[in-house]
């Protein structure tokens, strides 16, 4: 029997991961009302983050290898630009690494250089990898189809070995910068209509302003969300919806950078729900109140007349759920509980939801098909390659606006701002004008 010492590397990690995950999933169940929430909140982040390095151990090993290890042979391995090249490839692993940490000690009202510089090279990290994996599958099955008798000289074959690194690093150098820079670009204003079954003719062209995935936190702080209330109010929105993670971090440590919120004057009001970034913080509680002193109400599976400025008879029902992820993480007394939102709320009057996943969209409809419309957010679009398309496969809707039945729609914004790694690549950051049309 192989003991473990015996195993390689890579599996070592893997089985590491394996007793972080095990051991997070114990503590979201067995212990998870026997702990205190701090002591909780605590143990949950680091457990993640945790079990994020050990996952990334086996890619960075893998790394390692393909950039440095692989060229240690070479007349050029005593070099000084040889001796540069393995500290740089170093420190931009310890950087990678290091990202995840960052929430627990390096949030602020504005990003610390560190936390960006960080985070940025965790999404190289994640570039690099697909493309040594990929190239690197291209090479196997170049081989598997020329035939392993082919005549190839050995400096041929050196050379195309050397070439997957260089051309990995070349590319993932060139989008980690078109991705720094199209996120770094303010949100685009993006102009919806959407038609509303019931929606009184009174409130024909109302405006909502949807929000969602802002993240406060490591690399999002208080300038960028003034920027996004000064766009907003621009827009002159009869209502602002905020549909969850707002933030990444505890409402004591991010009041300096969520003030500019207070400024958001729709007359109609502003929303929020809970997204499931809202419940890895454990401070869902202190939050709702820090929102409330803004005038911003959250909607806690629970619903609000929006009434006609023309007519007070007109009206619609607006509705909002907790974020599904409550549920997983046993947070108590939180939870998507859809018939609780929607009591009072009949068929015969116009109902639009607020729900952060697209998955809660689609069990809300199956439960309430007359809910007319559904705002959404998760996704991010993918918010970089190569993660779009695990985003698409992961989620019922994906990003924009899907009609389903006959009166129904479902809208998923990409987020208006982005997650950790400052960089998006076939995606963009998205402030959404969503206008309602009676019919």
């Amino acid at each position: 029997m192989i003991s473990f010492k015996q195993l390689p590397f890579e599996a070592k990690a893997a089985v590491a991961a394996g007793v972080v995950f095990f051991s997070t999933m114990l503590s979201r169940s067995y212990l998870a009302e026997q702990l205190e929430l701090k002591t909780r909140r605590r143990l949950l982040r680091l457990q993640m983050v945790l079990f994020a390095n050990m996952l990334m151990l086996i890619g960075s090993r893998h790394v390692w290898r393909s950039t440095v290890t692989m060229f240690s042979r070479s007349s050029a391995a005593t070099s000084l630009c040889f001796m540069i090249w393995k500290i740089a490839v170093f420190m931009f692993l310890a950087l990678a690494h290091s990202s995840f940490f960052t929430v627990l000690f390096l949030v602020a009202e504005e990003p610390y250089f560190f936390s960006l510089a960080a985070y940025t090279c965790l999404g190289a990290y994640i570039l690099l990898i697909f493309f040594l994996f990929t190239l690197g599958s291209v090479e196997q099955a170049y081989k598997f189809l020329a035939g392993r008798g082919s005549n190839t000289g050995s400096g041929n074959k050196n050379s195309r070995t050397a070439m997957k690194p260089i051309l990995s690093v070349m590319l993932t150098v060139v989008l980690t910068i078109v991705g720094l820079l199209n996120a770094s670009q303010p949100p685009a204003v993006t102009s919806v209509e959407v038609p509303i079954h019931k929606l009184p003719s009174t409130m024909n062209n109302l405006k909502v302003v949807l929000l969602s995935d802002i993240h406060l936190g490591p690399t999002v702080g208080k300038t960028k969300l003034a920027m996004i209330v000064r766009m907003v109010k621009a827009l002159k929105p009869d209502i602002t919806v905020i549909v969850g993670d707002l933030t990444d971090s505890e409402a004591q440590i991010m009041r300096p950078a969520v003030e500019p919120l207070g400024e958001l004057n729709s007359p109609l009001g502003t929303y929020f729900v809970t997204g499931n970034h809202e419940y890895y913080t454990s401070d869902v509680s202190n939050w709702f109140e820090l929102l409330k002193s803004f005038n911003i109400r959250p909607l806690h599976n629970e619903n609000v007349k929006i009434v006609s400025p023309k007519n007070t008879d007109d009206w619609f029902c607006l509705a909002g759920v907790d974020d599904i992820e409550a549920h997983t993480l046993r947070y108590s007394g939180h939870g998507m509980d859809l018939k609780k939102a929607l009591r009072g709320c009949g068929s015969e009057r116009a109902i639009v939801l607020l729900a952060h996943q697209p998955v809660a969209a689609k069990w809300a409809l199956q439960e309430r098909p007359d809910i007319n419309l559904i705002l959404s957010g998760h996704t991010h679009g993918g918010q970089m390659f190569p993660l779009n398309a695990g985003a698409y496969f992961l989620n019922p809707f994906f990003v924009g606006l899907y009609k389903v039945g006959q009166s129904t729609f479902v809208y998923v914004s990409p987020g208006t701002m982005y997650f950790g790694i400052p960089m998006r690549l076939g995606s963009r950051a998205e402030i959404t004008e969503i206008i309602l049309r009676s019919l």
